[in-house]
């Protein structure tokens, strides 16, 4: 089963832009499909593959931060092709 997932992951502390920058190029490494924009990142793939890569890199990415929030949308199919028609 193919899935999107909208995530924006927000420390809440002063350094933050490392924690992010690292979360973000750990998710480019594997081999999911990978979108940015300057809120949020998109990542796309089968359902199993793209849970564990994120359940993995979340824990990491919690690990290196005091406090955060993540916030994540999923959607039961591949938006990875989307195009806005207006």
């Amino acid at each position: 089963m193919k899935i999107s997932v909208e995530l924006t992951l927000t420390p809440l502390q002063n350094e933050f832009e490392e924690p992010i920058i690292n979360f973000i190029k750990k998710l480019r490494a594997s081999d999911l499909t990978v979108l940015e924009n300057p809120l949020s990142t998109q990542v796309y793939g089968e359902y199993d593959k793209v849970m564990q890569i994120l359940t993995t890199e979340i824990k990491e990415a919690f690990e290196l931060i005091d406090k955060g929030l993540l916030l994540m949308k999923i959607v039961k199919s591949d938006r990875s092709d989307y195009e806005p028609t207006f």
